[in-house]
């Protein structure tokens, strides 16, 4: 009886409604009754449609307003507008989804539904509507028509919604009204160049890009445990006086646990480890001359060869190097800042093991090659410079400039370019979850002067900014935005190089995996090579990337000007999705690396000795950051190894909903459970894990 009691409310309300609105030009009523029949007649008539309607989970996308809908069949039949409303319930507000019941009506094929139509009405000012979807249950068919809408409704107008609603611009029977959309997400997705000649950023953040309530306060909290933790441990430990004191603020069962690295971090076989399975593991490379500017002679390293000698080694593929060239002349709180060269050997147990480091690219008396058989510590010293370096290429090109800010250029442009409409941003979106809502706090909180890049980084905020726009301007997507031809370009691609490099095995696989999964939604979307020629949204968002940023547009290197063919195109979100997916996930182990700071320092604060003479441990924290500024690298590495969205493929937001992309989505979620299998039995025969590109541990978007 209640379900009885509720199917007549919603009738009476909607015939109210009809009264209210008038009768459509092309609705057929009895003049003779007023037009008043067919309103009592459905009275009685049992609602064949279920609607459920769903708002979406944003900052003020609820609404008071008069919500209306109708159903149009394939004829142009059309029911009556039917108030979606609720007797003494606050319906339509955000992240419900609300559900009513609809009549056929005067529809002459209730069986085949065309499309649908939904206004609002208000006369509130300040009043909005975030749609998310509505889904029509035809009950007599047992059938559901879903329409995705992801968009504001506007006070007043009448929307037509198509099933799935993913289509190119050819294609969209509303494109007036598409294209003014792309208008308002112009004025609304604006650049800024934040960084002088690097990527750009959005000028104010949309509240559509802010975190939901519920994630916001997750990062709130976590930060809030981990500061009361810092300001605990510089109460009750003691100021360093000898170096073990350094371990004292560690404690298994807090949230700043000891990481495992300080167990062995003084190993050269944990220092080549870190060089293929860290938190940068795209530098290494291999070496087949010493380059001229590195002062390393045969005799000096053919005593950690095994036996064979520099030649030898060299032409049988035994020795790597990394070149830290990037850092040379940036700005920092150092005199100088290192830009080391490092040599490392394949021995003959496929161990990777540092033979050279120079810490500056000219040779000269006061800049000597170390060397393993160095004195302990000196040698140790010099791994941590490099490291040091290292780190800020991390932060600076790796993480934050080819990842966080790069992406988000990339995101905006989409934004500007393609309708929420479009199969591409369809495909993309998922991936830009919060990514410009961790920009602009991260630019904030951690690149604002003082911040923790002026505390925990030796290039501070100065040089930081210098290295991302130097960064950006290297970039290229032909190769740093196709993880094969990455690594390949290194020289480490086959296995029989490099046996063992955890993040080539579980990169590739992974990489493959996403392209092959965009390579089938760009082909369902584009069935000839024409629909890519004439779509004028995807040529003009290319065009705004491949613009060079003097002349307005974005600048992002090897994105073509028009795209020709659809590899290009799949090449492109390939590239997109994997960086802010599987690209951002080897940061998470930051506090891994960075979180027992001789490990991997972000900070020296002393310049590198000149000479080779030994010292004790002491000495060493001379070197190393106060207890204060440790604290407070741990609690930002620990914030920032957050994982933060679900997991690859587990999207937040489902948009695409056509039954094809359902399966194509399907069968990525299915390969990348498989993948994932694969990887946990390798990382069981590890000597230490490499779990950061398992998918379960990858996540959706760059959010944290």
């Amino acid at each position: 009886m209640e379900g009885e009691t509720t199917n007549t409310e919603e009738m009476l309300r909607n015939a109210v409604v009809a009264v209210e609105l008038g009768s459509e030009p092309d609705d057929q009523t009895d003049a003779a009754s007023g037009g008043m029949m067919p309103l009592f007649s459905s009275l009685f008539e049992m609602p064949r449609f279920k609607v459920h309607v769903t708002t979406g989970d944003k900052a003020r996308a609820g609404t008071d307003s008069t919500v209306l809908l109708r159903l149009v069949d394939e004829t142009g039949a059309k029911t009556e507008w039917n108030r979606l409303d609720k007797f003494f319930r606050n319906d339509h507000e955000r992240g419900e989804t609300h559900s009513y019941s609809i009549s056929a009506g005067k529809l002459e094929q209730p069986d085949e539904i065309a499309y649908i139509q939904v206004k609002r009405q208000s006369t509130l000012i300040d009043d909005h509507w975030f749609l998310d979807k509505i889904v029509v249950e035809d009950t007599k068919r047992k059938f559901s028509y879903v329409y995705p809408v992801q968009r504001w409704i506007k006070r007043g107008v009448d929307y037509s919604l198509y099933q799935y609603d993913a289509c190119l611009p050819c294609d969209d029977a509303q494109l007036d009204l598409r294209q003014e959309e792309l208008r308002e997400k112009r004025k609304l997705y604006e650049f800024k160049e934040t960084i002088p000649n690097g990527p750009k950023q959005v000028k104010d953040l949309p509240s559509d890009e802010e975190f939901s309530s519920g994630a916001k306060s997750d990062i709130i909290i976590e930060k809030g445990k981990l500061l009361f933790r810092k300001l605990y441990l510089e109460f009750t430990t003691q100021k360093w006086k000898i170096f073990d004191d350094v371990y004292s603020i560690y404690h298994p069962d807090h949230s700043l646990p000891k990481p495992a690295c300080a167990e062995f971090w003084r190993d050269d076989k944990w220092f080549g480890l870190q060089r293929v399975q860290g938190v940068n593991p795209v530098l290494i490379t291999l070496c087949k001359e010493i380059p001229a500017k590195l002062a390393v002679t045969a005799e000096m390293v053919e005593p950690f060869l095994e036996g064979i000698s520099l030649e030898a080694a060299l032409s049988t593929n035994k020795i790597f190097i990394i070149d830290l060239e990037f850092l040379d002349g940036v700005s920092c709180k150092l005199e100088k800042m290192v830009s080391p060269i490092a040599l490392f050997y394949l021995n003959k147990s496929d161990d990777l093991l540092p033979i050279a480091i120079q810490l500056f690219q000219e040779p000269s008396p006061s800049n000597p090659v170390f060397l393993p058989s160095d004195p302990a510590n000196t040698w140790l010293l010099a791994k941590m410079f490099y490291n040091m370096a290292d780190a800020q290429h991390h932060q600076s090109y790796t993480h934050l400039g080819t990842t966080h800010l790069l992406m988000e250029t990339m995101s905006i442009s989409a934004h500007r370019n393609l309708s929420p409409s479009h199969p591409i941003f369809r495909l993309l979106a998922p991936h830009f979850l919060y990514l410009l809502a961790i920009n602009a706090r991260g630019l904030e909180k951690l690149l604002s002067p003082g911040g923790w890049i002026d505390v925990g980084m030796t290039v501070r905020r100065e040089g930081m900014f210098e290295l991302i726009a130097k960064g950006f301007q290297q970039w290229d997507l032909l190769l740093n935005g196709d993880v094969e031809a990455e690594i390949g370009s290194r020289g480490v691609l086959d296995p029989e190089i490099l046996p063992y490099y955890p993040y080539r095995d579980d990169a590739l696989p992974l990489f493959k995996i996403i392209k092959k999964y965009v390579t089938k939604i760009v082909n369902l979307y584009y069935k000839s090579p024409e629909k890519l020629l004439n779509d004028e949204e995807v040529q003009n968002w290319c065009k705004e990337m491949a613009t060079p940023l003097e002349e307005g547009g974005c600048g992002v290197h090897g994105v073509p000007e028009k795209l020709e063919n659809l590899e290009q195109l799949v090449h492109i979100c390939t590239a997109m999705i994997s960086a802010c997916s599987m690209g951002h996930a080897g940061s998470f182990q930051q506090y891994d690396a960075y979180g027992f700071v001789p490990n991997y320092p972000g900070v020296l604060e002393k310049m590198p000795p000149q000479s080779k003479e030994d010292f004790g441990d002491e000495k060493l924290l001379e070197y190393l950051p106060d207890k204060e500024t440790t604290l407070y690298i741990m609690v930002i590495t620990s914030l920032l190894s957050r994982k933060g969205t679900q997991s690859l493929g587990d999207f937040e937001v489902q948009y695409l909903y056509d039954p094809e992309a359902v399966i194509i989505a399907d069968e990525f979620r299915f390969d990348l459970h498989k993948h994932s299998s694969q990887t946990e039995q390798v990382n069981r025969q590890r000597d230490f894990k490499h779990d950061w590109l398992d998918p379960k541990s990858v996540p959706n978007s760059i959010s944290i």
